[in-house]
C-alpha cells in the first residue's frame, strides 16, 4: 500500500455518477481540492452500505470543511445511480472495473471467500491533495463509523 507523503499517479480515466450525471473523468480532475476516496467492495451489501450511508450523513460537513468526497468500487454507473438515489448519496461514486486507483496506491489485496482466493482492492481511504500526494490513508475501514474515522484523520492531518 501507498503510503503517506508519497504521490500517487493520477492520470487515468474512471466512469462516475455525480449529481445523477453518468461521465468519464480523468481522476486528476476529481482532484480540485483535497479529496476523500473511499474504496467498498460493491453496492447494496450491508457493510458497503453502512460505510456510505456513514459518509452520506456527513457530507456536507467534508464539504465545509474543503473536501471533496469520491466513493469506489466496481460496480457500473448504472448500479450506482440507482445506489446513490437509494441512499441519497450527493457525492461521487466512482466505477473502477480495472482496479486503476488501486493500483493506482498499491491496494490491491488477497482475499478469501467460500473457500476461494482472489485479488481485490482492499477497503481502504485515503485523503489526497490535489496534486495526488497522499495526505492520510485508513488502512482497514471501520463500516458503522467511516465518517467518524475520517473526520478524525482530517483533524489530525
Amino acid at each position: 500500500m501507498i503510503e503517506t507523503g508519497k504521490k500517487i499517479d493520477t492520470d487515468f480515466e474512471l466512469d462516475v455518477v455525480k449529481n445523477g450525471e453518468e461521465k468519464t473523468v480523468n481522476f486528476s480532475e476529481l482532484l480540485d481540492r483535497p479529496t476523500i476516496v473511499s474504496v467498498y467492495k460493491r453496492n447494496n451489501t450491508s457493510g458497503c452500505d453502512k460505510q456510505n450511508k456513514s459518509l452520506s450523513e456527513h457530507a456536507d460537513w467534508f464539504d465545509k470543511k474543503g473536501y471533496n468526497l469520491v466513493a469506489v468500487s466496481k460496480d457500473t454507473c448504472g448500479s450506482h445511480k440507482n445506489y446513490a438515489e437509494k441512499l441519497d448519496i450527493n457525492y461521487v461514486l466512482a466505477s473502477d472495473r480495472d482496479y486503476k486507483f488501486a493500483k493506482a496506491t498499491d491496494s490491491i489485496v488477497e482475499k478469501k471467500m467460500y473457500g476461494n482466493t482472489y485479488e481485490a482492492p482492499s477497503r481502504s481511504a485515503y485523503v489526497i491533495d490535489t496534486d495526488g500526494t497522499v495526505l492520510g490513508i485508513i488502512e482497514k475501514v471501520n463500516t458503522k463509523d467511516h465518517a467518524h474515522e475520517l473526520k478524525e484523520l482530517i483533524e489530525n492531518l
